[in-house]
């Protein structure tokens, strides 16, 4: 049955749509932590859907909130009063620590990071972007033409003029053997460097914690001390927390505030994680960059009611369960753990990140260069023992990619280390 339905997916699907594995599998059905396949399976899931099953697989809160909304109206566009969207909004522009925030939901992260984009362009009236190297943004035109990440990157064409700052690696590129206060230094005259030679630049774009490139990031204060550049030239800062938001990384509820010391971000993005499987995006930003628009805007589906009303259930879950000091405690053994079994294997450059968002770096031994396939191999690896990871990196990196459902138990990031520690070690 798979096989076919793999013949039936290649036929109607475009080739670009990558699958995982040698031999694909099709998911049916999930609860808790856990996920079976089509040929009954049960698997240990460290991937959540790319982050996206943030909570847990048919949480009951959640399920219920979109049953009883689903009996009541599904949709009616952002032209009507949405009652479940104002209150979700109310949360969100409360929690994202931007002053006076308002809010607009989208359907995704790429949705998101565009809208983003059209108000720092239009708000300061500039089409050049400073973005990440190593930075990954979503799929669309505009979020591609900002994209560090070659493997993501299918056209070189954009709206936007992008240049590529440093920082969003740490133990990689020209700065890797300098300490965390000369790397900070160094990112910043080069930030400066770059100013130099460009028209005023719209924003910075970027993510505290880099996703699709492999869980990277710079030190903790890095982007503070970007903004304080940015700041005396008015050029915006748009965090994009699709993939660290919502007490992910442990230490923070937002990426952001591991760099907090000047302030929060001008925009803040995020998407995945807060419908838990729904799909919701948006984007958070003070008043006066939020209403800088002189055209009218809609929205079809962002906002919609069973959308919001899975939102709601999921973020009050999350916050009453303390489910980011979960992914600290939770988070922190796992990565212990890791690391003490990376130390055998020679494969394993680095095992880095916070909270249940680690990476897992492969190189060939003795040396620096990436190693693809061996990646590719402990996934598949991964998979016969009863664990979904996934993967990433950019240029000339090979990461495994480690982020389970935040309500991940001791007893279960114990169990999928062992696995982890055997396919390793295949290598």
């Amino acid at each position: 049955m798979t096989k076919d339905l793999l013949g039936r997916h290649h036929a109607v699907l475009p080739d670009w749509l990558a699958l995982y594995y040698e031999e694909p599998l099709e998911i049916t059905h999930g609860e808790g932590r856990h996920v079976w396949d089509a040929d009954g399976n049960r698997y240990l899931d460290f991937f959540g859907g790319i982050l996206t099953t943030m909570t847990s697989h048919a949480l009951p809160e959640v399920t219920k909130a979109i049953s009883e909304q689903a009996g009541r109206i599904l949709h009616s566009s952002t032209l009507y009063l949405n009652r479940p969207m104002v209150e979700l909004a109310e949360r969100i522009a409360e929690l994202s620590g931007i002053p006076d925030a308002r809010v607009f939901f989208t359907t995704s992260g790429t949705e998101a990071n565009d809208t983003a984009l059209l108000l720092a362009t239009t708000y300061r009236r500039s089409n050049t972007v400073l973005a990440m190297r190593n930075s990954y943004h979503g799929r669309s035109f505009s979020a591609v033409g900002i994209t560090g990440n070659r493997g993501w990157s299918p056209t070189s064409l954009s709206p936007l003029q992008t240049l590529y700052v440093h920082g969003g690696v740490r133990t990689r590129g020209p700065f890797a053997h300098l300490d965390d206060d000369a790397f900070i230094a160094a990112c910043v005259a080069d930030l400066k460097d770059v100013l130099g030679h460009t028209r005023p630049p719209a924003a910075l774009i970027a993510e505290p914690v880099q996703g699709v490139g492999g869980f990277t990031s710079g030190p903790d204060g890095l982007y503070a001390a970007f903004r304080e550049v940015l700041a005396e030239r008015g050029i915006l800062w748009i965090a994009d927390e699709v993939q660290t938001g919502w007490g992910r990384t442990g230490d923070h509820f937002w990426g952001w505030q591991a760099h907090a010391r000047s302030g929060p971000p001008d925009i803040l993005t995020f998407a995945k994680g807060i419908g838990n499987g729904m799909s919701i995006g948006g984007v958070v930003a003070r008043a006066e960059v939020m209403n800088c628009l002189d055209a009218n805007s809609i929205s079809t589906f962002g906002g919609t009611q069973i959308t919001m009303a899975a939102g709601l259930a999921n973020l009050g879950y999350l916050l009453e369960h303390d489910l980011q000091g979960n992914a600290r405690r939770v988070g922190g053994l796992l990565r212990e753990r890791l690391r003490s079994v990376a130390a055998q294997v020679p494969h394993v450059r680095e095992v880095r990140g916070r909270g249940l968002m680690l990476g897992i770096e492969l190189t060939r031994p003795g040396t620096d260069e990436a190693d693809p396939a061996a990646a590719s191999a402990v996934l598949e690896a991964a998979r016969d023992g009863g664990l979904l990871i996934g993967k990433g990196g950019g240029h000339d990196t090979s990461a495994l990619r480690v982020a389970p459902p935040l309500t991940l138990t001791v007893a279960e990031a114990e169990e999928g280390a062992a696995i982890l520690e055997s396919a390793l070690r295949s290598l």
